[in-house]
């Protein structure tokens, strides 16, 4: 099927289907990233302040020139922000330069003390209930809410209270982590599904899977944009690849349209091979009740 150049959220807006992911992106790096890969055509740039570079791609976005009304920037409440939501919205804000986000994320269910330990005092469902409310009274400021690394069961709960469906959940895809299951739920809910590592990771074995070869090889491109692809092909569903660098962010930026046959085989590498490159055990949370990648 063809791989999209948007999709539309449940909010009516448009969301890029290609971003610039900015996790693990070192200080002194990811501010020229965001810069060059703005200046290339991306159009969408994520990150977090869990990520501590919020400040830094706030100069990129500033320094590559592109209007900001053309620019679809992410960020993300840390999990020891739950107690503290309206505050770090405005601290997101100012680090980024930037007087709205076109989308905040509740970034993990798992309220946490400033020294990342479980704090079981508070609920996520309340935090969830806190970005409701700042979103419905301050549309100048949030141009749509979501959440990031929430399974079906998560999911679920939230789905029975919330007020406002999630426009986005952020999750980690790719053949060795398809998430079908999920995906699907989420569309169905009309939550559309941003991935992220879709190369699963730094130095991943998919690069140099035998499938993700012999797909890259029969339309002449290199095995990473054959694992970003593979995500921008899939329906309701975006792609945040990460670089800092130029040839790789420009590279990375090119997608094919992949067949059935194509996205099948690559789904089926989760057979025998399946792993997740993100799946902390949160201390005092535990894994947050995500199953393997099946």
């Amino acid at each position: 099927m063809p791989a999209k150049s948007h999709i539309e959220l449940n909010t009516g807006a448009n969301m890029p289907a290609v971003g610039l992911g900015t996790w693990k992106s070192k200080p002194g790096e990811v501010e020229h990233a965001v810069e060059h890969a703005l200046r290339f055509g991306y159009r969408s740039i994520d990150t977090a302040a869990a990520y501590g570079n919020e400040a830094e791609v706030g100069k990129g976005l500033l320094e590559s020139g592109v209007p900001r009304s053309e620019i679809f920037l992410t960020t993300k409440l840390d999990n020891p922000h739950h107690q503290r939501v309206a505050d770090a919205l405005e601290d997101s804000l100012k680090k980024l330069q930037t007087d709205y986000l076109d989308l905040w994320l509740m970034h993990w269910p798992a309220p946490m003390t400033a020294e990342y330990k479980a704090d079981k005092s508070l609920d996520w469902l309340d935090t969830w209930r806190t970005m409701e409310k700042i979103y419905k009274a301050h549309p100048e400021k949030l141009k749509a809410i979501g959440v990031s690394n929430f399974s079906i069961k998560f999911l679920e709960r939230l789905l029975e209270v919330a007020e406002v469906i999630p426009a986005v959940n952020q999750v980690e895809l790719h053949p060795s982590c398809p998430q079908g299951e999920l995906v699907e739920f989420c569309r169905s809910k009309g939550i559309a599904v941003t991935a992220y590592s879709p190369l699963g990771s730094d130095n991943s074995p998919l690069l140099t899977n035998e499938v993700v070869k012999k797909v890259a090889e029969k339309y002449n491109v290199h095995p990473a944009n054959i694992l970003i692809s593979l995500q921008a092909n899939r329906p309701n569903v975006n792609v945040l690849p990460k670089s800092v660098t130029n040839a790789r962010i420009e590279a990375n930026f090119k997608v094919v349209d992949l067949t059935e046959e194509d996205i099948s085989e690559l789904h089926g590498i989760d057979k025998t091979h399946h792993f997740r490159a993100c799946h902390p055990d949160w201390t005092g949370w535990g894994s947050l009740g995500f199953p393997d990648c099946e």
